[in-house]
């Protein structure tokens, strides 16, 4: 279906034929100029418009691409940016989408310049942190002689402290020859300190300019000379938002030459008044003291009473310890006489002449008992002997020998109860009913007869 010529077209749709015509026939493109407005919100996108003389184009730097850029992106960098042309078709914005950026001009000298910096700061040379003085007794300035910075030095330096003692070291602060002047005289400075223990502080300073009329401070041999420098250095170049390689070397940076000048040295009017101040604290500290040892003077004479006063309160302290005591000692007298009492008597209760009558009388009691019991118990015992006597004599082996019997033991005190059980020659012993006899085995005839017992079977000799 086509359309009629003199139809007319939506705004979509005519804006999606510019960017479609804008992206075929121009496509992607080179484009330098300088940033302005460069915008980051917080998804991640870059937005920022590339201006020359007489034109500015929109450009839109996504998220995807940004983190590929290494420069940071200021505003009045010169760069070269590389992007597809377009069109915004909500809103019909001619735009570039620009995939790539690099520094161009002065953009490509902050490019170094930030290279520089990284490597400095990795070698220390932005370590410097020393104190200066304060107040310096004699500053070292290293500026232009002609130049606003000194005098904005001299004249807040004469106003707040007068006492400080300066020494203008009149060096090119901008050109070719700025920086090898001013390493040289940092040189010359650090060498001379030694001659001169009161030089006890370096300012290096000057106005505001141009990046190109602050380059010098930015040369690398300087920052390294203010590094190695004996001499604190504190450095002040340019306004507030100029930074160069010289203030991150130096121990201390200010932001202008007006601004070190309060730096480095105290207000004289800020220690007049804080002067004042301590003046009025110690009069009313003084006054305050003398009313609270008044006071205490007050009380303590108050307190403090005749020495006859004092010797007869004592002397009525001492009649009335006097007496307590007194009572005390009675009150005790007549505690130790109760208890005197009390252990007399108990010792007469248990007094040893009563227990020695009464362990006598025990005595002789038991006594009698015992020589009543005595008789009895003895004629009971020789009762009782003279059965036992009897029962042992009936049964007793010598009853047996005294009605000629005899026994026969070898000479291990053994019973001899066989001729067997000896031998020809054999010592032995028979035991009578009265006496022993010692005997010789002569012989051994024959076995003895089982019912003889009496008899002997061998023949014996004495």
């Amino acid at each position: 279906m086509t359309r009629p010529e003199d139809a007319p077209l939506s705004v979509t749709e005519l804006n999606r034929r510019a960017r479609q015509a804008l992206e075929q026939d121009v496509g992607e493109v080179w484009v330098e100029g300088e940033l302005s407005g460069v915008s980051r919100p917080n998804s991640g996108h870059v937005y920022f418009t590339l201006k020359d003389e007489r034109a500015q184009l929109r450009c839109a730097l996504f998220r995807t691409r940004a983190r590929f850029v290494a420069a940071p992106m200021r505003d009045g960098d010169r760069v070269k940016v590389r992007g597809q042309v377009s069109l915004f078709e909500p809103r019909g914005d001619y735009q570039l989408i620009v995939e790539a950026v690099k520094a161009a001009g002065e953009g490509e000298l902050l490019a170094a310049l930030e290279r520089l910096k990284t490597r400095l700061a990795a070698e220390g040379v932005f370590a410097n942190a020393r104190a200066l003085p304060f107040p310096p007794r004699h500053l070292l300035v290293l500026t232009s002689p002609t130049g606003a910075a000194i005098r904005d030095v001299l004249a807040v330096l004469a106003a707040r402290w007068p006492l400080v003692q300066v020494t203008l070291i009149p060096v090119p602060v901008q050109g070719r020859e700025a920086a090898p002047a001013m390493i040289a005289a940092l040189g010359l400075l650090n060498r001379q300190q030694a001659l001169d223990p009161a030089r006890d502080a370096i300012l290096i300073t000057r106005g505001g300019g141009s990046l190109e009329d602050l380059w010098a401070f930015n040369d690398e041999h300087l920052a390294r000379a203010i590094f190695h420098s004996r001499l604190p250095v504190m450095s002040a170049v340019g306004h507030e938002v100029d930074t160069t390689l010289s203030d991150l070397a130096a121990d201390v940076r200010a932001p202008t030459p007006s601004a070190a000048a309060e730096q480095l040295v105290p207000d004289r009017r800020d220690l007049a008044h804080r002067l004042d101040r301590l003046a009025d604290r110690l009069a009313r500290a003084q006054r305050t003291r003398l009313d609270t040892e008044a006071q205490r003077l007050d009380h303590l004479r108050a307190r403090l009473r005749h020495p006859g006063e004092v010797l007869a309160a004592r002397r009525r302290q001492l009649d009335q310890l006097a007496g307590r005591l007194r009572r005390a000692v009675q009150a005790r007298l007549v505690l130790e006489r109760r208890r005197e009492r009390h252990l007399r008597q108990r010792l007469a209760l248990r007094s040893p002449d009563r227990l020695l009558d009464q362990a006598g009388q025990r005595l002789e009691r038991a006594t009698l008992r015992l020589h009543q019991a005595m008789p009895r118990a003895l004629a009971r015992h020789r009762e009782r002997l003279g059965g036992l006597a009897r029962e042992l004599q009936a049964v007793s082996p010598l009853a047996v020998l005294g009605r000629g019997y005899a026994i026969l033991e070898d000479d291990r005190g053994r019973v001899v109860r066989r001729a067997a059980d000896t031998t020809p020659g054999q010592a032995l012993e028979a035991r009578l009913g009265e006496g022993r006899l010692a005997l010789t085995v002569a012989g051994i005839e024959g076995d003895v007869e089982a019912d003889n017992p009496g008899s002997h079977g061998g023949k014996t000799s004495e």
